[in-house]
């Protein structure tokens, strides 16, 4: 499976005992994103949830931001050595009258899967601003919150056998404040982890997410707070640390921002009124 890799590996210890095993590792391959038959730029991804990743960059990028502006995904061209098809090209075709990417959209050639705006062409395209405002009336138990740390690390089924991949977690939060799972996924890259989620969210016609709270499994970066604005999220929570700079985009925007949620207490650093004690 394309998603995971055995590989045989010598296991040492400190008493100068060794043994082979197999190891299980988390696939990562590059995939190719071109917008009505032009490339686009490259990403390396876990494969899965290909065409998630790639609407999600797509409205991260504030270029769709509905369903109806979607046409079609496909696979596109794309083979191995062997001759076998690659799968590791996606194509999007807008819908008549959705503008393409433009030049305020350039990509470099190649994004790794630790950096997902490192390709941007300039600092102003990177803090775009979002067509959903941030909804104000989302209130989360700190409770709840809490819980969704142990939840997400529950279902992350990838992580289990690999102890190498991230996961990005959408909880709906209803009026009594009680949290549902809504889609999960998991990457090498805590971006891709984070577009393959709104690109599901995209697909259901879900965006804006106004309701919801986006779990990640890591650290809180200033791509993950771009992305979930972009998506309409209101609460990101993170079970390691914000850097100063999601900070500044969070409370600049109006989103809330959580930090170190796991065990019982959570550091909120922008957004305080949206977690009830």
């Amino acid at each position: 499976m394309r998603r995971t890799r055995r590989h045989r590996v010598e296991r040492l210890s400190v008493d100068g005992t060794s043994r082979p095993r197999s190891d299980v590792l988390a696939g990562e391959e590059p995939m190719e994103l071109r917008v009505d038959g032009s490339a686009w730029t490259v990403t390396m991804r876990t494969p899965g949830d290909d065409f998630d990743l790639a609407l999600g960059f797509l409205v991260s990028e504030g270029v769709v931001w509905d369903a109806e502006q979607v046409a079609a995904v496909g696979y596109g061209p794309g083979v191995n050595p062997d001759g076998t098809r690659s799968y590791n090209v996606v194509d999007v075709h807008l819908s008549p009258g959705v503008a393409p990417p433009g030049t305020s959209h350039e990509r470099h050639v190649y994004t790794s899967s630790a950096c997902g705006i490192c390709g941007t062409s300039s600092i102003d395209a990177v803090t775009r601003a979002s067509r959903f405002p941030v909804a104000d009336d989302v209130r989360v138990p700190l409770a709840e919150l809490l819980a969704m740390t142990d939840r997400l690390r529950t279902e992350q089924r990838l992580f289990a056998e690999t102890g190498g991949v991230h996961a990005a977690g959408l909880f709906a939060v209803d009026d009594d404040g009680r949290a549902e799972l809504l889609c999960l996924r998991e990457d090498v890259g805590r971006h891709n982890a984070v577009d393959k989620v709104v690109g599901w969210a995209l697909r259901e016609r879900g965006l804006p997410l106004r309701r919801c709270v986006l779990q990640v499994s890591g650290r809180a970066s200033f791509e993950l707070v771009q992305k979930a604005h972009m998506a309409g999220i209101a609460v990101l929570s993170a079970v390691s640390a914000p850097s100063a700079m999601s900070v500044e985009l969070a409370a600049g925007v109006g989103m809330t921002l959580v930090g170190f949620s796991r065990g019982d207490s959570a550091n909120v650093y922008a957004g305080r009124e949206r977690i009830l004690p």
